[in-house]
């Protein structure tokens, strides 16, 4: 089971080498200048530590709208690879490629990047979560299962049991699990990630009709009034701005 690779499939990062004042991806080093410690800020600039121990700085940005995973993480990620050999190593080549800027350096520091990324947010998801949230259902072996089957899968008509069947728990005790867990319905967070998805397609360009049927919807009519309580608008409004 693959709890991050739909999630970094619609929510592509892309990593530039920034200043550390304007970075939210740090890697701070020991005395030795070895990489010890990343720290990633997901919302806003980290302030800047002490002189020297800054041993590479980037900017991540997310593509998408309303990251779900994103919101989930706490304000600062912690991610100890004091021990972790690959890890450093990863820091060590984006450092080089960005001071050294040969040809498609870009592209190489971008592609390390959402490497180091995808093994700093799957230490994340090991740690778990204090809070009720996203972060807190994919650490929960049981709950991740039905929650990755709704992210894979956000077409199907899910209903609660199909997706008590999906954690292997009962109806009631999957409904008040993924509910103290996660902080909503197992319906309630299927319908968010289904209009999530839709935001993204009809940015696209995609047609509102098509658009309704991908995500289960009945009716055109249906999915315009649940996109416009979510965000205010309607869903012919975006689709007109990407034509």
């Amino acid at each position: 089971m693959d709890r991050l690779t739909t999630l970094m499939d619609r929510f592509q990062l892309a990593v530039q080498a920034a200043f550390p004042g304007r970075a939210n991806l740090i890697a701070l080093a020991n005395a030795a200048g070895e990489p010890v410690r990343i720290l990633y800020r997901t919302r806003g600039p980290l302030a800047e530590p002490a002189p020297g121990a800054v041993m590479w700085a980037a900017r991540v940005e997310w593509s998408g709208h309303s990251n779900p995973f994103l919101a989930a993480l706490p304000p600062v990620v912690e991610y100890d690879v004091s021990g972790n050999a690959e890890a450093q190593g990863l820091v060590r080549l984006m450092r080089d490629e960005a001071e050294r800027q040969h040809c498609g350096a870009q592209s190489v520091i971008n592609r390390l990047g959402e490497v180091l990324m995808v093994r700093l947010l799957r230490n994340q998801i090991q740690k778990g979560a204090t809070e009720p949230g996203l972060l807190a259902g994919l650490a929960d072996p049981r709950l991740s299962r039905a929650i990755v089957a709704m992210h894979d899968h956000p077409g199907r008509l899910w209903t609660n049991a199909d997706l008590a069947q999906e954690a292997g728990l009962s109806l009631s005790r999957f409904a008040e699990l993924f509910a103290a867990e996660v902080g909503e319905t197992p319906i309630g967070y299927l319908r968010r990630w289904r209009l999530i998805l839709a935001h993204q397609d009809l940015v696209r360009g995609d047609r509102v009709e098509a658009v309704a049927r991908r995500y289960a919807y009945t009716s055109p009519e249906g999915f315009t009034r649940a996109f416009r309580k979510a965000y205010g608008v309607a869903p012919v409004s975006l689709r007109s701005a990407a034509a």
